[in-house]
């Protein structure tokens, strides 16, 4: 694989541009919307209250396609609180604010939990992915130079070219932005919004199956450097569609994403 850049996004001032590796498989000049979310994720908590909180909900709308084109976000506090805390944050199309995605997230304080025996203990994860081989690059992604190419994919079930459910490990090969490490819950961001593809009920060259939106629930903050996500998607016949996974890491189940799916003939 030729080499690639050394970060999803560069930052200049306030203005984050991305490089290659955020762009998505449905349009070369656009971006696949995992990358974006994450940036979503670090605004909050740039903006949080809640000192060493964690993100429990985050809600996306995706406004409109985000272009290869330099971005920046706003965020805000809309209601604040000792132990619970909502934000919003918006990603700009830096050359005239146009919004493109907008985040509502719930934050809450972290606080040890003194549960009855056997509930603290998270659902196993999927297998791997020690011994698992690395995925090739699928056949819709036209370049290595491309959102494929920002996490290393390791299959436990199914495969980008096989479909309906699968289940697969990630790992961030370059940081969100530079000079900066990526923290769990953006490296999370980053993969599951790739839920619906790798899950993907109908074929690649006949159809479009692009999610408007993007939610996360989790029971605990994600950790380590692989994640994994187990993904279903199922058509329904009214042109539209709902994905869902259970999202992972090494020691179990951190949560859930859903997203609902345009569906639509190429053309």
């Amino acid at each position: 694989m030729a080499d690639i850049p050394t970060a999803l996004y560069e930052a200049d001032g306030d203005l984050l541009r991305p490089t290659v590796l955020t762009r998505g498989p449905w349009d070369p000049g656009s971006q696949h919307a995992g990358p974006p979310s994450a940036l979503l994720a670090r605004a909050v908590e740039a903006e949080a209250g809640i000192a060493d909180g964690q993100v429990v909900r985050l809600a996306i709308d995706i406004l409109r396609p985000v272009p290869l084109a330099p971005l920046r976000t706003q965020a805000r506090v809309l209601r604040p609180g000792r132990r619970v805390e909502q934000l919003e944050a918006t990603l700009l199309l830096a050359a005239d604010d146009t919004p493109l995605m907008r985040a509502r997230a719930w934050r809450m304080r972290a606080a040890a939990a003194d549960l009855p025996a056997g509930l603290a203990h998270p659902d196993p994860p999927p297998a791997g992915p020690d011994g698992l081989p690395a995925a090739p690059r699928p056949s819709f992604f036209l370049s290595d130079e491309s959102y494929f190419s920002s996490l290393e994919w390791r299959f436990a079930e199914g495969d980008f070219e096989a479909a309906g459910p699968a289940a697969c490990w990630t790992r961030l090969r370059a940081p969100l932005v530079a000079g900066e490490p990526a923290a769990p819950v953006e490296h999370l961001l980053v993969m599951c919004d790739a839920a619906s593809g790798v899950s993907a009920t109908l074929d690649w060259t006949a159809w479009t199956f692009v999610n408007v939106d993007l939610s996360v629930a989790l029971e605990r903050p994600p950790e380590g450097e692989w994640l994994a996500m187990v993904a279903r998607t199922r058509p329904g016949e009214a042109g539209a569609g709902v994905c869902s996974a259970t999202l992972h890491d090494a020691r179990g189940r951190v949560g859930s994403s859903s997203q609902a799916l345009l569906l639509a003939r190429r053309q």
